[in-house]
């Protein structure tokens, strides 16, 4: 291969110890040693792009801004490698010796590393992580997700269809009575799920252990009016470690049937060692990985942070059951199906195509035939990895919210190619002029249209629910794009 004379020219501005941290002839870099991410970055000033890229490879691994005496033979073996350069693209492509992170499968570690302190230097004006690949070999240090949405979906007893949710609006003010009868309205109006918004916690108005109380009351209530299972989502983020704890605790003390409730974690505010915690001190429970703040790293005007599809490839090597992926457009929340799709199949499916990578999240050989098979079934959209999670990550589920309506279902399945995600309508559902109750109804007919292969606007014929549902968020839409 032929080295371009831009790259020859700035191999050679490199000094001894950028050099270090440099490899255009890695032969291999997918033999299992290394991890590798691709940057999106522009250098600052002062230097070139490989100098500069090889700045960012030291610093975010074993180097600092000098060679330092202390440095041994075994260090160098642990330097992260420039590997690749895109120069019309503004890519640079590093690899990783995995060996480098926690062996205890810690996630923030790792980040630490590649999205940490590099962030922060005055050598770069951009740097985004867009894309990262996981050897096999690696993905056996970390736990994946153990609770998943097939086993929410086996709970609630549904198959070929989303998970259909609600976060309770108004998102705070309402007193723990009032939260509960909301809960119960979307429940008994057909509902699946229902989650706390990310802010809710311990508010006078709304004492957590009252909410918890009277969320099960109305979960009673509700299951029994109407012969089907329900869950809800609790937001267990606290100040300190001892008060998460408590809150599951409290949750599972209240008397919940198994597969009923689910942790909600403020994922990326609370901190990467609070959603390995619940997954780990809790297994068999859904770990939902809320992703408040994620703007700040993933869009796209940025130029500094990482991708969507780099956090939720973390969400689900962490042992996240869920994590919210946006609406690809379709919603209010900024994202298109490049990102927000690219990055739900990322987390679903066992091999899947990023940006850069195609991921396969099993852990033993991919031409082993079982893997093989078990890509096949993948394909088809059955249950995988429930009797044999040896040999794979199992998957975290997309949780779609943002602006979702009953009338935007549809619009929403057909950009994803799949109905397996749980969705989320917060106004959606409670803004309907009958209510939350004839808002979860809506979003149940608008699923029996998509199922029944129907428009919406024929099956709301004989369904006044998403009759109302078509006339008001219609004309919303309309007021909106004449004031625009």
């Amino acid at each position: 291969m032929v080295m371009p004379k831009k790259l020859q020219d700035e191999l050679k501005s490199l000094n001894a110890k950028q050099l270090r941290y440099t490899n255009f002839e890695l032969k291999n870099p997918k033999n299992g040693e290394y991890m590798l991410c691709v940057f999106h970055f522009v250098p600052g000033k002062g230097l070139n792009t490989l100098q500069a890229a090889a700045e960012i490879a030291a610093e975010s691994s074993t180097g600092t801004n000098f060679t330092v005496q202390t440095e041994t033979d075994f260090s160098h073996e642990m330097d992260a490698l420039v590997y690749q350069v895109d120069y019309k693209k503004e890519l640079v492509w590093i690899a990783y010796p995995w060996r480098l992170f926690d062996r205890g499968g810690n996630v923030q570690n790792i980040l630490t590393y590649v999205v940490g302190n590099v962030l922060g230097m005055k050598q770069i004006s951009a740097l985004k992580l867009l894309d990262i690949w996981f050897p096999s070999a690696m993905l056996e240090q970390y736990d994946g997700p153990s609770y998943t949405l097939d086993d929410m979906k086996k709970y609630l007893g549904i198959k070929g269809r989303p998970v259909l949710g609600t976060i309770v609006k108004p998102k705070m003010g309402l007193t723990s009575a009032e939260y509960a009868e909301v809960c119960y309205d979307f429940w008994v109006g057909g509902g699946d799920f229902v989650k706390n918004d990310e802010p809710q916690a311990n508010q006078d108005f709304c004492p957590y252990d009252k909410m918890v109380l009277h969320v099960k009351e109305a979960m009673d209530k509700a299951v029994r009016e109407t012969g089907k299972k329900k869950v809800h989502s609790f937001n267990v983020s606290a100040a300190d470690f001892d008060t998460m704890i408590e809150r599951c605790e409290m949750i599972r003390g209240a008397g919940f049937e198994p597969g009923s409730y689910a942790f909600l974690i403020d994922g990326l505010t609370a901190g990467w060692m609070a959603v390995q915690t619940l997954r780990r001190k809790y297994p068999d429970v859904f770990i939902h990985f809320h992703r408040a703040m994620h703007g700040a790293f993933t869009r796209p005007e940025n130029p500094i942070g990482f991708s969507v599809l780099v956090l939720s490839k973390f969400a689900r090597l962490s042992g996240a059951s869920g994590i919210h992926t946006g609406t690809a457009g379709v919603g209010k929340m900024a994202g298109t199906p490049e990102e927000d799709i690219v990055a739900a199949k990322g987390i679903l499916d066992l091999v899947a195509k990023g940006h850069f990578f195609e991921q396969s999240w099993a852990k033993v050989p991919g031409k082993d035939k079982d893997v093989l098979k078990l890509v096949r079934e993948d394909s088809l959209h059955h249950v995988i990895l429930s009797d044999d999670s040896w040999r794979g990550i199992k998957k975290c589920a997309p949780i779609i919210s943002g602006g979702l309506n009953p009338t935007l279902l549809k619009a929403f399945i057909d950009v994803a190619g799949t109905t397996d995600f749980i969705t989320t309508m917060g106004a959606g559902c409670h803004a309907h002029p009958d209510g939350t109750r004839a808002g979860a109804t809506a979003l149940v007919q608008a699923l029996e249209a998509y199922q029944k292969k129907k428009s919406i606007e024929d099956y709301a014929k004989t369904h006044k629910e998403l009759v109302r549902a078509i006339e008001f968020f219609g004309k919303k839409k309309l007021r909106n794009s004449e004031s625009s």
